[in-house]
């Protein structure tokens, strides 16, 4: 099976009241290049959506053998983003993709065990991380035959029109605590993660 991640990165972090939160330091280095390292372990292809060429997010994936897909109508919302990878990943001949926020970090230690529960499930699934209680999150696991309608979405709704046709195809995998829904937007999401982070070891 060739795995495809995809990585959103071609927002505007305009929550961070003039900061990014993909350049927030994880582990020493950008968010966004730990991701996209935890992302080349687990996958075949890993696919980055970027704002423009020169964007400050771009440095950080210098060395990484990532394909950067430039989104010029990123501002219309995450949509343009989902539709560039979607096409990426079929150019790349992918089995499955991963749709993976960058701005999870908590995600990356998961990865190679969800690629593993999606593979043991029936052809055409889609696999959709969970938290403990229950509560729907990420990352999203579709297979390559749903990647062609992803060009059909629009505005800042994500994949949740996808996600609604093709119900009945979704398995439900649980993540420890809260990590599926455990995105980071601001300055206080960041100090909160540390610190729970600094605590936990």
């Amino acid at each position: 099976m060739r795995r495809a991640v995809l990585i959103p990165a071609a927002g505007a972090s305009s929550r961070m009241r003039g900061g990014d939160k993909l350049l927030e330091d994880v582990g020493g280095e950008p968010c966004l290049s730990h991701m996209a390292k935890a992302a080349l372990a687990s996958a075949d292809t890993v696919i980055v959506t970027l704002p423009a060429p020169d964007h400050s997010r771009a440095a950080t994936l210098d060395g990484l053998p990532v394909r950067i897909v430039i989104v010029p109508d990123h501002a219309t919302g995450m949509s343009a983003s989902l539709r560039a990878g979607a096409s990426a990943a079929i150019s790349a001949r992918a089995d499955a993709l991963m749709v993976l926020p960058a701005d999870m970090p908590a995600l990356a230690p998961h990865l190679a065990a969800l690629w593993q529960a999606y593979a043991q499930q029936p052809a055409g699934t889609i696999l959709r991380a969970i938290t403990e209680t229950g509560e729907q999150g990420h990352p999203v696991l579709f297979p390559s035959d749903i990647l062609h309608d992803f060009h059909t979405l629009k505005g800042d709704t994500g994949a949740a029109p996808i996600l609604q046709r093709y119900a009945p195809r979704l398995h439900f995998h649980p993540l420890p605590h809260a990590h599926a829904r455990h995105d980071l937007n601001t300055p206080e999401d960041w100090a909160a993660w540390r610190h729970a982070t600094r605590t936990a070891e």
